[in-house]
């Protein structure tokens, strides 16, 4: 019983970390849509 509690407050912790890392106004999400953006400004500027 105290193996299955460990385990399940392990799995709980590493799920809101991976929430924090990944979400909010910082995380990769926003960094990633960001640097998106940032690509296809470049891309429209280029001229053939």
């Amino acid at each position: 019983m105290r193996s299955l509690l460990m385990t399940l407050l392990l799995i709980i912790v590493a799920v809101m970390i991976y929430s924090e890392v990944t979400g909010g106004e910082d995380g990769m999400n926003r960094q990633l849509e960001q640097s998106g953006h940032h690509m296809g400004d470049g891309i429209r500027r280029m001229s053939p």
